[in-house]
């Protein structure tokens, strides 16, 4: 079953791949995926598109010895 999101606007979106390239389609294509990749999580812009983010890396702190 591939990944739907429902954004602000309640429209269903679903997450596909192609290559390292993600992107949501209104309708299930060919490269649908399962789940968000490892890193990654599901943001909303202004406009109601959906797209993925990196997860911040955590620092290492700095002069704590």
């Amino acid at each position: 079953m591939a990944y739907s999101h429902n954004n602000s606007k309640g429209t269903t979106y679903y997450l596909h791949s192609n290559g390292k390239m993600f992107y949501f389609s209104k309708e299930i294509k060919e490269g649908a995926l399962d789940a968000v990749p490892a890193g990654y999580h599901v943001v909303e812009m202004k406009t109601g598109m959906l797209v993925l983010k990196r997860d911040d890396k955590p620092t290492e702190a700095s002069g704590e010895h």
